[in-house]
């Protein structure tokens, strides 16, 4: 996938601090998931109510309501991969988080709820970020490989194209922080305000949160520094 030459210096820092992020993440996750909770509530639980009280139905065939009034809550497989889908409005929530009743699987199920929050509420860097994904992916998945084929056969216009077209991509993956961390925000004070966490819980979902943030950090200096690299070879091929 890279060309070897002194650039790939530049994706060590980014590396490593991705791979410390995953670590991180992951060991926080199974720290805290070990951790009950003194409410007995699951993970499906506090979604459900953190939705309810901010007027959102939860609803099979979220299309019926006007706007983005409602959303679907299910259970996934896999572990750690909890996501909201704004294109079905559906809440996704691995199954030892949905049915967990432990700090981190209330911590993780409320952040994903801040998400569907967003989209009600249209919250502009998600909207913002809906809008791009389809330009942002496509351009991710052609850059690398329109850039090298310009930069073995000496074309420029390709190195160009393929330069702008991540750009779009690294917009997107820095945007996602803004995004990521209002959604964490979100989780705690809904939390603290419904009471599902006591303060010494609480202080455990920030750690959980704060953790799973740090994988977006790293994603974006990762970018960040492809797009730096990207500049540097296209200059010396000129």
């Amino acid at each position: 996938m890279f060309y070897m030459d002194w650039t790939m210096v530049l994706l060590i820092p980014p590396m490593l601090l991705a791979m410390w992020a995953q670590f991180k993440v992951k060991g926080t996750y199974a720290k805290y998931s070990q951790v009950p909770t003194r409410s007995g509530l699951t993970g499906a639980d506090v979604a459900q109510r953190i939705l309810q009280d901010a007027n959102i139905a939860i609803s099979d065939d979220p299309s019926r309501y006007p706007g983005n009034a409602a959303c679907a809550l299910a259970a996934i497989p896999g572990v750690l991969t909890d996501h909201y889908d704004p294109r079905t409005r559906t809440l996704n929530l691995s199954e030892d988080i949905y049915y967990g009743q432990n700090i981190a699987a209330l911590g993780i199920a409320a952040h994903e709820v801040g998400h569907a929050i967003q989209h009600a509420q249209m919250y502009a860097p998600l909207a913002l970020r809906n809008i791009i994904y389809p330009v942002c992916g496509l351009g991710s998945t052609l850059a690398f490989p329109l850039f090298f084929i310009g930069f073995f056969i000496h074309v420029g216009i390709l190195m160009q194209l393929a330069i702008l077209l991540f750009t779009l991509a690294v917009f997107f993956t820095v945007l996602t922080l803004p995004v990521e961390i209002n959604a964490s925000r979100r989780a705690l004070a809904a939390l603290e305000r419904g009471g599902y966490l006591t303060a010494d819980e609480l202080h455990g979902a920030r750690k959980v949160l704060t953790a799973a943030a740090m994988t977006y950090v790293a994603a974006a200096a990762m970018a960040i520094m492809q797009l730096i690299r990207m500049l540097l070879m296209s200059r010396s091929r000129n």
